[in-house]
């Protein structure tokens, strides 16, 4: 799935817009037992109580491509004959209407999920969009070429409200109160099937994490039965790993910035032309980096190699998951200098007198904690 497609479901999650008739799940608690079961009509909610359902489902759909929101693939084996296959279909063809079969799969759920000991909600919802069609300029026309038939499944938290100030109207004075039991933003959930050239992929799930360094893979063995992808906190101590490993002593500063700066480059690229697919690099892109830094070519084809073994052969990778393009920090022994990405470049090393130096151009105005502070009388080098 890209952006586009990703915004467009995100659009239709409003009472007004989306198909879905129920919300069903069920009320975990921290022995996970069920405690309650849920069965709610939206058409006899409020509008306020409908909208509440529905943003939680849609932060399901939130976050980055890559990170929060991550492809699960299914292989043809396991869509032709598979338990896990099985179930996820039989969901989506009875439209979540049988409670044996959401029994099943919420059973599936809990067994395999660690909350740490917390409570929570399952919530699940059907919807069918008639996709329109669209003209050759992107415009929706009235007309649809399909109809997508997906579920929707988000996990989560109930926590405690905390103490509060109140007004009571029948003693016109305020108290401390506390509310009830509050449900929170979901932690993790999924979307099935994927939405993919704006039609369904039944080879794909596109499941979300709250927190990108956590894919919750045991839900994700549970579930689909399917080898978890890696999370982006992963990709990127891997890339870091296969660069300081295989480069050892050519893992230079000013190698480390000329990658940082060139994958900060597609990454703005990206952004600035609104491209709705994520950007991408390849480990052959990498490498030519590593060339034009004179890196021998040795310490590449280790680089390669490493690479190869973690992401597999011509892998495409999201540079977002690999740097972070809002930060350029450098340490040093006790000191830690921080530097706008866009101004890595001013960064050099030397060695003076057998010295390792970080060196960065002072400019005309130098602050110490905002205070306008002047530089001289230092000792003056020449080379």
């Amino acid at each position: 799935m890209n952006q586009k497609e990703l915004g467009e479901l995100r659009r239709r999650l409003r009472p007004e817009k989306c198909a879905v008739k129920c919300v069903y799940g069920c009320y975990v608690n921290g022995n996970k037992e069920i405690v309650s079961y849920l069965d709610e009509s939206l058409g006899r909610m409020s509008q306020e109580e409908a909208e509440k359902y529905l943003s939680l489902l849609k932060k399901t759909l939130s976050g980055t491509l890559g990170k929060n929101l991550v492809d699960v693939v299914f292989s043809t084996e396991q869509v032709m004959d598979s338990d896990e296959y099985r179930l996820l279909s039989a969901l989506r063809e009875s439209e979540l209407k049988s409670g044996e079969i959401r029994e099943e799969f919420y059973r599936k759920v809990i067994d395999s999920l660690d909350m740490g000991g917390g409570n929570y909600v399952i919530l699940l919802a059907y919807d069918t969009y008639d996709v329109p069609s669209r003209s050759r300029d992107g415009q929706d026309l009235e007309d649809s070429d399909s109809v997508y038939r997906y579920i929707l499944c988000g996990v989560c938290p109930v926590k405690d409200g905390k103490m509060e100030l109140g007004y009571f109207p029948g003693e016109n004075e305020f108290h401390s109160c506390v509310p009830g039991q509050i449900v929170a933003a979901p932690e993790l959930g999924f979307l099935f099937p994927a939405f993919d050239g704006r039609a369904a992929n039944i080879y794909n799930v596109l499941f979300y994490t709250k927190s990108a360094g956590d894919l919750h893979q045991d839900f994700i063995n549970a579930v689909f039965r399917t080898e978890p992808p890696m999370s982006a906190e992963e990709q990127r101590e891997a890339f870091e790993s296969a660069l300081t490993g295989a480069l050892a002593e050519e893992c230079r500063l000013e190698v480390v910035q000329a990658i940082h700066e060139q994958l900060r480059e597609k990454i703005e690229a990206q952004k600035e032309s609104k491209d709705p697919e994520p950007p991408s690099v390849t480990v052959g892109e990498v490498e030519e980096i590593l060339r034009h830094q004179g890196v021998g070519a040795e310490q590449v084809e280790a680089f390669r190699q490493t690479c190869t073994e973690h992401f597999g052969e011509n892998t495409a990778l999201n540079p977002e998951n690999l740097i972070d393009s809002k930060r350029f920090q450098v340490k040093a022994g006790e000191a830690t200098l921080s530097i706008d990405p866009a101004s890595s470049y001013l960064v050099e090393t030397r060695i003076i007198d057998g010295i390792k130096y970080l060196l960065i151009p002072a400019g005309n105005d130098v602050e110490v904690n905002g205070l306008p502070v002047a530089v001289g009388g230092g000792i003056h080098t020449e080379e």
